[in-house]
């Protein structure tokens, strides 16, 4: 999809397959609504007059026109004309995507921002415009033998009467490298877990190593692990055929002086929960257990698209975790790269396993901040559900900023306890640790146990295992949410 601006326009002047509207409550035309209705005859006025389309927000109706302006003309709700903002944004385009999708219109010009006055909520707005339509449009049909039929928009371009009160073409570029980003996690996530394999991980990050000179990648095998003493992740990936690896991508945006800043992603590439299995019902959404990892890739892809100044290190844990002879047990004890030992309470637990390795890993580069990004608990969805990520952090300063990003870029979070009184429930009495701390918040003792192998950081744990996919779909998300953390870095 191309996205493009027009700013200063009038409606009335442009050709366009279908042109976009708002429609405010009790029918009020909105400015370019009002300048096309004049250049019409009235058409849509003559059509409000008689028609039970009041302007609440999300309300949509085409009306097609042999003008020679256009083919038709969409008329969106948008609810109250000063309550405007990201989340109205969100809904009318989501309408409006899925309206236009249904004609044959090549190139939509949508006038649905045209009204908004202030800076910061036209900022979020314009951005989340951007990713909203790409999601709405967003399908994966690779090994369909007969692909559905795909919408033939190819143009859509976002258009203003007047001047914006912000730098459109700057929110424009960071919503089009969003998306892009958000589209690589989507595709990665998507595939199945025989084709989505931990070496198809890494060759997906050679190959983005080499579409951007920003990018360096560099990949650490089994044998490298075991000779860094990675026992905890190779606990992991030993009980399969599949080999693990430790994927490394470097984004340089700055000179060498500023210290990196490090994503840590999850990447079990498929969890069947190893000898402690999983009930095989939905076991085929396990392949989604990738989708830190696929997250992490895809807003390093963000980074590079928007040439952000800011240096980034990606770890990426990938491994697959089976049963087999081979496979780690339940009270098994291993020792992970940073000479604490753990015990194996449950093999199902594997994700904590896996990144407290790369915790520990990344700290040869020393980086400012470590954030890392995981499906990692169910006890995250049973406390927060599919809308809102879990973030656990040694910083609540971090933790804020994490949490304003994401209602920034409407990608939110919520912040999770975390102290000694539930570390406590990690006791293990052979090991260090155990990798399980009962029923009890299980969301917040999987943070306290990562939280022990990023001790000489500040660091955050973003837990996304209720937002990270939906039905049989991957979001892309916390794409957004790590994107606009590191603009706001960046801007500082």
């Amino acid at each position: 999809m191309n996205y493009s601006l027009l700013t200063s326009t009038n409606p009335a002047e442009i050709k366009s397959d279908c042109i976009a509207v708002s429609i405010f409550t009790n029918k009020q035309l909105s400015t370019a609504a009002r300048q096309l209705d004049n250049a019409i005859d009235g058409i849509i006025s003559k059509f409000l007059s008689i028609a039970d389309f009041s302007g609440k927000c999300g309300q949509s109706h085409l009306l097609y026109t042999n003008t020679g302006q256009c083919s038709c003309i969409l008329l969106v709700g948008c609810g109250k004309e000063n309550e405007f903002n990201q989340e109205t944004a969100c809904t009318v385009i989501k309408k409006a995507s899925k309206k236009i999708a249904e004609t044959s219109a090549k190139h939509a010009t949508l006038f649905l921002l045209d009204t908004l006055s202030e800076r910061i909520i036209c900022e979020q707005s314009m951005r989340q415009s951007i990713l909203t339509f790409s999601d709405s449009i967003y399908s994966f049909n690779k090994y369909k033998s007969t692909p559905k039929e795909e919408a033939k928009l190819e143009q859509v371009c976002m258009a203003f009467t007047t001047e914006p009160p912000c730098d459109v073409t700057k929110m424009l570029a960071e919503g089009k490298a969003i998306a892009k980003g958000m589209h690589l996690s989507r595709d990665l996530a998507n595939q199945p877990g025989n084709v989505c394999t931990p070496t198809f991980m890494a060759e997906t990050a050679q190959s983005l190593g080499r579409q951007y000179d920003s990018i360096s990648v560099d990949v650490l095998d089994e044998d490298d692990m075991q000779a860094l003493g990675m026992g905890a992740f190779l606990s992991v990936s030993k009980g399969s055929k599949e080999p693990g690896k430790m994927i490394v991508l470097h984004y340089k945006g700055t000179d060498n002086s500023n210290r990196p800043i490090a994503l840590v992603g999850k990447g079990v590439t498929f969890d069947t929960g190893g000898i402690s299995l999983k009930p095989g019902s939905n076991m085929d959404e396990m392949k989604f257990d990738m989708c830190g990892a696929a997250s992490v890739m895809g807003t390093i892809n963000a980074c590079a698209e928007m040439q952000l100044p800011i240096n980034l290190v990606a770890v990426l844990a990938t491994a697959e975790n089976m049963p087999s002879s081979q496979a780690t047990k339940p009270g098994d004890i291993v020792t992970s790269m940073s000479g604490k030992t753990i015990e194996v309470l449950n093999t199902d637990a594997e994700g904590r396993l896996v990144l407290c390795d790369a915790l520990t890993y990344v700290g040869r580069y020393n980086p400012e901040i470590v954030i890392d990004t995981a499906t990692l608990t169910g006890a995250c969805v049973v406390a927060l559900g599919h809308h809102i990520s879990a973030v656990l952090a040694n910083s609540d300063e971090l933790a804020r900023d994490l949490i304003d990003a994401g209602n920034e870029i409407n990608d939110k979070t919520w912040q999770l306890p975390m102290n000694e009184s539930y570390t406590k429930q990690l006791k293990s009495s052979f090991a260090d640790l155990g990798n399980i701390g009962g029923p009890g918040a299980g969301a917040i003792t999987a943070g306290c146990f990562l939280s022990k192998f990023a001790e000489d950081y500040e660091w955050a744990h973003i837990d996304i295992a209720g937002t990270a996919w939906k039905g049989k779909n991957a979001t892309g998300r916390p794409v957004p949410l790590l994107s606009q953390y590191l603009i706001n870095k960046a801007s500082n």
